[in-house]
């Protein structure tokens, strides 16, 4: 289902980052093209290689590498996804989506992508603990990028990585894979 499709991957830095890894083999293995975007705090949870293993493809980690072809790489990378998803979604990721905020590569390239936003190809999986999840800041920020028209998938319950239970846990690989089929499925519809 998601054959010749291009995803590009954003991952932040939570400790599901691991899951991330996950996401982008199943998606290789569903026929898609993933391009990863990692942040510098992404890349102290789970390195770059991880993804280049299971996508093939090279990973993205500033705005400051030299760019193989003569393109400026937060458009390009843009421009080549047909769905965006960003897997974990730190409290920090969705404020700066929320604010207008580019002062990274990822930061700048979701901002790049508002024709995937707009047509509802733009999928968040928040991961984060429940205070930060419930914290009245961040949950304004969630209002307001689902104005904008950010899908989301989570967070769920469950285990967190400080060892409480609680409502913050990304959703499972599967679970946002099932998701992207969904978006990829409507893009299809409206292209047909």
């Amino acid at each position: 289902m998601l054959e010749h499709l291009n995803i590009l991957l954003g991952v932040t830095g939570g400790i599901a980052a691991y899951k991330a890894v996950d996401l982008a083999g199943k998606l290789t293995a569903c026929g898609a093209g993933v391009s990863t975007v990692m942040t510098e705090s992404a890349c102290r949870f789970v390195g770059p290689k991880s993804f280049e293993a299971v996508t093939g493809s090279a990973v993205y980690t500033t705005m400051w590498s030299t760019p193989e072809k003569h393109e400026i790489s937060h458009i390009a990378l843009a421009d080549a996804a047909d769905i965006v998803v960003v897997a974990p979604a730190t409290a920090n990721i969705i404020g700066k989506i929320a604010n207008g905020i580019c002062d990274d590569l990822l930061s700048t390239v979701l901002c790049t992508c508002w024709p995937r936003i707009e047509s509802g190809a733009a999928l968040l999986a928040p991961a984060m603990n429940n205070n930060m999840w419930a914290n009245p800041t961040v949950q304004a920020n969630v209002k307001r990028i689902k104005e904008i028209g950010f899908q989301l998938i989570g967070p769920v319950e469950g285990r967190l990585a400080c060892g409480s239970e609680g409502l913050g846990r990304m959703s499972e690989p599967r679970d946002i894979l099932n998701a992207i089929e969904e978006i990829s499925s409507k893009i299809k519809k409206r292209d047909t």
